[in-house]
């Protein structure tokens, strides 16, 4: 079989079949954009693709254009994705438009094609040409390694957390040696560079490479060896990149190289759309296009064929408030359908009673549930639409994301609990005995079922004999004794009626496994604090601890199956390329959507993300885009006041509907939220440390928490009472905590009798 990458086989473009001198059929469905972008062959152009605009159909239809006018050869094509679904349906449509097989060309995602450019110049970079590609797994034991070999203790330096300190450097394109002081983590006393450089070292020694490596070693060989490069350069003669607002800077600086031979590089993308900056995608490389490629074409498609007007209109005006973009205005021939809905109501459990009701008349008007989504910003946001649905038999699948009960920190959680409430249970004591690590390892797992069986005793009960002998030593037993004394103390305190959400907090901090989380600096780590908060909030719920525990028991065993007609629930980010007829887009609240956490780490670029993020929610959407906020937001056991997310202000009135059960007639001065407003926060708002739990191991709350409830009958109607935020008013109508008021400067509102005081 003749070698892709070898010159000497590659055909002439004269040996290709003859195409049409006419425009092929293939022409035929496409819009005026959508030709020019096709047809504009030659130098760099850069396609901005909105939302439903077609990107797919330009992308496969100007590879055709090129292999059937005979440009190139499709061996002298690089087309790459970042899926390989994408690269899979390209290659089948690109066939089809062609009507013949097409072999030797280069189609793939990122990885697939660095490393079969990597293998074939792998004893540049010290590997050879059959080194293995390690999986996650297999990278985490080769960092533990490393982090051994300097007597580093891995729980204060996580191999996870390493492991994404290096593969963010590797995104950047940065090797060991191109790590600057200012480049430095604080992790392990600033020795993450050295162990980053012992850990290339041991990949080597191993002829292994991981992910990140694929392209790094790329950037090596294209930097040191110019000859390597112009093969490339000369070989690749087009090149066509699909969705380019998602790369990041290593997947730029190797294309940039590649393209620079002939410079028929074509880009299609939606600066709009870049929303995985998480994940290393650099929104800037699609911003910066011109100027990478002097002259280059630039080819808006702004012709949508998803959406209704009303659904493009908010979207458009929503977008437009980011101030990093290269602009265009979606529009679409299918004028009028629904009003983007606004939704205010009272708190999270009338929002997920809404939702419910809402998807049950959609469904009894004949709408599928398959043809619905719930896009939440937060994993979290899931429990409680989770057990609703449950509760009133809406069938749900979520997508991308585990059911809450199911999720790793929330098992780990249970099973603290279910030992606490029968010390027999010994699937979760096995669960729990090692996590945070103890020092309890394989062979003092092995003493412990050798007792266990000895004795016909449950593990917690051998376990006590086994630390009062000598069967054990040093850690492994000092960790099971500090981990038995600690589940006797937790269970004194779970017979002394204390409520269940103080109980579990306890267990989380004393046990160490929220301490856990806080020092991972993997991506998933926040989300996993957020998630135990969550679990904390879900608590307050139930009286007892088997009541809570034959609760999960229930819910587990509802969630079975994800085929048949069912509502689609998932978040933004996963939302991405996706369409639905009608979209459902609970918690648009400041702190929520846009997410605080987003915000303190990022600034104006993270809000400029957090909208971007809106926009792709709204752009799903077919025919119904319902979106909703709360007044009151029980946020992991702590209510408080929710300010409606800015973004809702930053729709157009022509395109939207208000509903609402609270008022929100507030004046400018009062909504006009700007970023610094965070660092000063108002009453009630949440910033930072809105959660229960934080990743500093001694947060300190910057929201004013609501004092404690008032006794009934402190407020009656009539009654003149004072509000830190809308200052005086008199009582028009009680309702349990819940007061209607009329304030004298802000009107009536809806506000809690925990935020006033009599004046």
């Amino acid at each position: 079989m003749n070698d892709p990458f070898d010159l000497s086989t590659s055909q002439s473009t004269t040996d290709l079949p003859e195409g049409n001198s006419k425009k092929r059929s293939y022409f035929t469905d496409l819009n005026s954009e959508q030709v020019e972008a096709v047809e504009a062959v030659e130098g760099p152009v850069l396609v901005l693709a909105g939302a439903g605009t077609g990107k797919t159909r330009v992308l496969t239809t100007r590879l055709a254009h090129i292999l059937d006018n005979r440009h190139a050869h499709p061996s002298e094509t690089l087309t790459v994705t970042f899926t390989n679904k994408a690269a899979r349906e390209m290659k089948n449509r690109v066939g089809n438009l062609l009507r013949r097989p097409l072999e030797g060309w280069f189609l793939g995602t990122f990885h697939s094609v660095a490393a079969r450019i990597l293998r074939r110049h792998a004893e540049i970079v010290g590997l050879k040409s059959d080194f293995v590609i390690l999986d996650t797994d297999d990278q985490l034991r080769l960092l533990k390694q490393v982090i051994e070999s300097r007597n580093l203790d891995e729980k204060r330096c996580p191999a996870r957390s390493l492991g994404a300190i290096i593969n963010r450097w590797k995104d950047r394109g940065l090797e060991p040696e191109q790590i600057t002081p200012t480049e430095e983590i604080e992790f392990a006393d600033s020795l993450a560079s050295n162990l980053y450089r012992d850990y290339q070292q041991r990949l080597s020694k191993l002829n292994a490479a991981d992910f990140g490596d694929l392209l790094l070693h790329n950037l090596t060989i294209f930097r040191h060896e110019q000859e390597v490069l112009k093969v490339y350069q000369q070989r690749f003669r087009f090149i066509l990149v699909d969705e380019y607002q998602d790369t990041n800077i290593s997947q730029y600086l190797w294309l940039r190289l590649l393209a620079q031979g002939h410079t028929n590089i074509c880009c299609v993308g939606d600066d709009d759309q870049s929303i995985y900056a998480w994940r290393g995608a650099e929104v800037n490389n699609i911003l910066n296009f011109e100027r990478d490629f002097p002259g280059a074409k630039v080819v808006r498609l702004e012709r949508n064929y998803r959406s209704t007007s009303h659904i493009l209109g908010a979207a458009s005006h929503l977008i437009s408030h980011n101030e990093n973009r290269l602009g265009k205005t979606l529009w679409t021939d299918a004028n009028g359908g629904e009003q983007v809905h606004i939704n205010g109501l009272w708190d999270g459990d009338s929002e997920a009673q809404m939702l419910g009701e809402q998807i049950a008349d959609r469904r009894l008007n004949g709408d599928l549930l398959n043809d619905m989504a719930i896009l939440v910003r937060a994993s979290h946001q899931t429990r409680p639409l989770e057990e609703r649905f449950l509760r009133i038999g809406v069938p749900f699948r979520l997508v991308g994301i585990m059911r809450f009960y199911e999720r790793m920190e929330i098992r780990d959680t249970i099973a603290y609990l279910r030992v606490i409430a029968q010390d027999s249970d010994d699937l979760a004591f096995e669960r729990i005995i090692n996590q945070p690590k103890r020092g309890i390892g394989t062979s003092s797992l092995e003493k412990l079922h050798t007792v266990a069986r000895a004795s016909d005793y449950p593990l917690l009960h051998a376990a006590r004999d086994l630390v009062d002998s000598d069967e054990l030593h040093g850690k492994a037993k000092t960790g099971l004794k500090g981990l038995i004394q600690a589940i006797d103390r937790w269970r004194e305190l779970s017979n002394k009626e204390e409520k269940l959400p103080l109980l579990a907090e306890t267990v989380l901090e004393e046990s160490g496994y929220l301490e856990m989380w806080r020092k991972d600096r993997a991506i998933q780590a926040p989300g996993r604090i957020e998630n135990l908060n969550e679990l904390i909030n879900a608590l307050h719920e139930f009286d007892t601890l088997s009541a809570f525990l034959e609760h999960i028991s229930l819910v587990m065993d509802n969630a079975e199956t994800s085929e048949g007609d069912m509502i689609n629930i998932m978040t933004l980010h996963g939302s991405k390329g996706l369409e639905f007829n009608t979209v459902f887009m609970p918690g648009w609240e400041e702190g929520l959507f846009p997410h605080q956490r987003a915000l303190d780490e990022g600034g104006s670029q993270a809000l400029e993300e957090e909208r971007r993020l809106a926009y792709v929610g709204i752009t799903r959407a077919k025919h119904s885009v319902l979106i909703s906020h709360v007044a009151n937001r029980n946020l992991f056991g702590k209510w408080t006041s929710a300010l409606p997310s800015r973004f809702l202000r930053e729709l157009p009135a022509e395109n939207i509907m208000r509903t609402s059960e609270i008022s929100t007639d507030t004046s400018a001065e009062e909504t006009d939220i700007h970023l610094d407003s965070f660092d000063r926060p108002k009453f009630g708002q949440r910033s930072s440390n809105w959660g229960r739990f934080s990743r500093s191991p001694e947060p300190k709350s910057r929201f004013v928490e609501a004092p404690p409830e008032p006794a009934p009958g402190t407020f009656s109607v009539g009654t003149r009472i004072f509000h830190q935020k809308f200052g005086y008013g008199k009582i028009l109508r009680v309702d349990g905590n819940k007061l209607e008021v009329s304030f004298e400067k802000a009107g009536v509102k809806k506000v809690l009798g925990s935020y006033v005081q009599p004046a």
